[in-house]
This record gives structure tokens, sequence and C-alpha cells, in this order.
């Protein structure tokens, strides 16, 4: 197995309900939604979530035909179950995205919101998941901004030690990372990714302002300010519109076992049997249990 490395889980997490539904972030909910919608294609065939956690923004992508939900902890994806249902539109995928379990060209459409911040190689994982993706493809992708306002101002007064102007990114908690916009902008380019949208996303997130001000008029204004992104990026939390070139050439497989492949052979040829797949090329098998393609550590 090749050295991977390491991974933030979420495993046992009550994090949907914790941080989300009652950490008063309404707010940020409300404007990344706002967010997405100014993003998204209208419709699409097939979209991976990649880090959906619980679910809470996978019902945003409703103009895709299917969505593979992926976290790597399948406590949160039992509790996206529980939010979305099972249904043909979702598939539940537990995968690691440094070694991720679907063939390449497959998806038209990817997303990863709150999730590179916990990425130790940001661009390894963001080359796993361009390989998943057909031409004409769209990704968005948002990232925690070191560059940020707040970042500045501590640096100048001179509370923290570390620079919001240069490009390497900064773990200011273990596996916990922020990015500089022109790194993110480097990365996606060497990886063929045409830039489009950017927008800045959080402008007031400050307690008290949450606190004095409803979350659905503080979103609204987020909303207003977010174009800013195109000129310059001073909030917490930035989201890119990122494109490859071409047009979809890559018809989307009929049957879910399509979708994958083996993780440690790469073949394409993998097989379901009730309660696991199985790849004959190397003898390699991953567990199906209530629901949720478990791809994150083989059982022989």
């Amino acid at each position: 197995m090749t050295n991977t490395p390491p991974v933030c889980n979420y495993e046992g997490s009550d994090y949907q309900q914790s941080f989300w539904d009652q950490g008063g972030r309404a707010y940020e909910d409300k404007a990344e939604a706002i967010a997405l919608k100014r993003m998204l294609p209208s419709s699409g065939k097939l979209m991976l979530e990649v880090g959906a956690g619980a679910g809470r923004n996978t019902p945003r992508y409703a103009g895709f035909e299917r969505i593979v939900v992926m976290d790597y902890s399948t406590t949160q994806l039992t509790q996206a179950q529980e939010r979305l249902g099972r249904s043909d539109k979702y598939v539940y995928v537990a995968a690691d995205v440094y070694r991720l379990p679907f063939r390449n060209g497959l998806f038209d459409g990817a997303t990863m919101i709150r999730v590179l911040h916990h990425m130790a190689d940001a661009p390894k994982a963001l080359e796993q998941i361009r390989e998943t993706l057909q031409p004409g493809a769209t990704f968005i992708l948002e990232f925690a901004n070191k560059s940020n306002l707040k970042a500045i101002l501590r640096y100048w007064l001179r509370k923290q030690s570390w620079s919001p102007f240069t490009r390497e990114p900064v773990e200011f908690v273990k596996l916990n990372f922020d990015f500089h916009p022109q790194a993110i902008r480097q990365w996606l380019n060497e990886l063929g990714f045409s830039l489009g949208k950017t927008l800045t996303v959080s402008h007031f997130r400050l307690g008290l302002l949450k606190r004095l001000i409803p979350a659905n008029i503080l979103a609204g204004l987020d909303g207003f300010f977010q174009p800013t992104g195109a000129l310059f990026q001073l909030t917490p939390s930035v989201f890119v519109k990122a494109t490859l070139p071409g047009a979809a050439t890559v018809k989307v497989p009929g049957t879910i076992i399509e979708y994958f492949k083996c993780t440690e052979c790469g073949s394409e040829t993998l097989q379901e049997k009730s309660d696991r797949v199985a790849c004959p090329a190397c003898g390699s098998a991953w567990l199906v249990k209530d629901g949720i393609y478990d791809f994150r550590e083989k059982i022989k």
C-alpha cells in the first residue's frame, strides 16, 4: 500500500450538530449557499462531492442527475443518509481523497467545500480529483484564506509569527491549514484548469455581528460583496470555480460498480458481491455496509 498523507478523520463526531446546527453558523451556511448558486452549472450528469460530511450542501447540487456523496468518515455518511435518504440519486462512498477509487474521467462536476483546509498535501489531493473529471467538467473549490484581513492585521501588530503574504500553507492547528490564493491558482493552473469566478465569502464572520444582525440579512450583505473576490481576497473563505477545457466525451456508466477502480492496482473491472466490492485482478476487496461503499481499507 502506498504511503499517503495523514487524514483528518471525523469518525464518531457530531460535527454537523455541534458546529453547524447548534454552533451559531447559520450566516456562514446561507452565505455559502449564495456562492454555490452563483457558481454551479444549471444541470449535470454525475457530481463528486468530496468531503460531503453529513450532506449539508448536497441538496444544493440538485441540478445533477446523480451525486456521489464522499467522505472519509462513515459516521458522517450515515448522518448524510438520514438527511438525504437512500435513493438512486445518491451514492455513498467512504474513501481517502489521496487514493480515490473512481475511474479517470468519470465526473462532469465536483465540489470540495471546507475540506482542503485539512489537506497536508493539497496539490496531491487536487491532482486526484482532477483525474476523476472529464473534459469540460466544473470544479468548485473552497479554501481557507491565509491572507485574510484579520491575519494581516495580526501580523502587522506582531501578534502572530507567520506571514500572510508568503505562498506556503500555514498549519495553525494540527491538520488545519490556511492557503494563499496565489498558491491555489498556481496549483489549479498546473493541473490544466481554467479559472473562472472567484468569490470571497464570510465577510462578516464576527461573533458580535452575528449576534446583532439576523443571519438572512448578514448573508444578503455577504452576497453583495462576494463578487469583489475578482479583485482581491481578504475574507477567511474563498470560492473558486475551475473548469477543464474541452467538451464531455465520456459516457457516464449505467451501473454504480462501473464508477470504481481498484485503489491497489488500478483495474477498472471490479465486481460487487452482496457485502463487498472485489478486484479480480489483484484479489483486493472492500466492504459495502448499510449502503456505504467503504474504500478506506481493503479487507483482504
